[in-house]
């Protein structure tokens, strides 16, 4: 994807996420929950907050292309192993994240007039791609394009909280709006990704389906979800402590706000209401960026933009308090 000359928006319609509720303002809870924000999901914790533009773009530069050579690798790994498929699934990654890469070359010749400088990286950049999962990749007999597609998804959300922690911790104006672009320029790529991630899913079930019941699942609204999710959340509270629980606090709450504001919303098996708030979670971003995917009208297009730009978000959080 490319970046204009100011900001990353090359977000497609259907795709694009704001960030505005996460990001425009230090979490309420302030300072103490910078301990909870450097969890795991971000792999390498942030060593402190950025101070120039040009160091921003040296890491941004950094990290893209990082990700393109392993992806790169593993393509290479798959081919030699004579899975094509997966082989092609990660050459594509490789070549998404290369154009990456010239998109920050470019923004930063527009807004510094020079190329990133790697000399500017003062510590080091998060793993953009975990070695837990790269050794999946290499050994697991079971991975397909859809895990595959799955474990780039994760990756992405990864980067997505990297970049929120430092634009909500920046004191610098630049720096805090240029951390806001590069969050919601990630979660462009989430989406673009977990659309790919349903077509192959969709791809490798079709047989399945086929062969599936006829009998029509009882459904339900978006909204019954939000509320299962609101008291799943209500007792993860209850079990933690410290900044954890000011976290799942505020999360509860956005959900309570959430759940207003999608009475009829989506269409979801009742099933669904049995499952744990990650698989809940999740399955909220899917269907509030698919309902984007569809929409022919501006304002509920607008409407499911935000919802999932909350989902997201609410998402990689909550991956990241049952990593800890």
């Amino acid at each position: 994807m490319s970046k204009s000359s100011r900001v990353p928006t090359s977000v497609k319609a259907s795709e694009n996420i704001c960030i505005r509720a996460e990001l425009n303002q230090k979490p309420a809870f302030g300072v103490l929950a910078m301990p909870f924000l450097r969890t795991s999901l971000l792999s390498a914790e942030p060593a402190g907050v950025l101070q120039s533009l040009d160091e921003l773009f040296a890491l941004a530069h950094a990290m893209e292309q990082e990700a393109a050579k392993r992806y790169d690798a593993l393509a290479d790994d798959m081919r030699g192993q004579g899975k094509d498929d997966l082989a092609d699934v990660f050459a594509k990654l490789a070549a998404a994240e290369r154009e990456h890469v010239d998109s920050v070359t470019r923004w930063s010749q527009s807004r510094r007039g020079k190329i990133p400088d790697p000399a500017m990286v003062r510590w080091e950049a998060p793993e953009t791609l975990a070695p837990e999962s790269a050794a999946e990749v290499k050994t697991s007999r079971l991975m397909t394009p859809y895990r595959a597609l799955a474990m780039a998804v994760r990756n992405e959300e990864r980067a997505f909280a990297f970049w929120s922690y430092l634009a909500a911790y920046s004191d610098d104006r630049d720096i805090k709006k240029a951390s806001e672009a590069m969050a919601k320029e990630e979660l462009g790529h989430v989406a673009t990704l977990r659309k790919e991630r349903r077509r192959a899913y969709h791809r490798e079930h079709e047989r399945s389906g086929a062969e599936a019941s006829s009998v029509p699942l009882r459904q339900i609204d978006a909204q019954r979800l939000e509320l299962r999710l609101v008291l799943q959340l209500s007792d993860m509270e209850q079990r933690l402590s410290g900044p954890a629980a000011i976290r799942t606090q505020d999360i509860r709450q956005q959900t309570i706000e959430m759940a207003d504001a999608t009475v009829g919303l989506g269409s979801f098996p009742a099933s669904m209401e049995r499952k744990g708030p990650l698989e809940i979670a999740e399955a909220l971003v899917d269907g509030y960026l698919d309902g984007a995917e569809r929409s022919s009208d501006a304002a509920h297009l607008e409407r499911l933009q935000q919802l999932a730009e909350r989902a997201i978000s609410r998402l990689a959080w909550l991956r990241s308090l049952s990593a800890d």
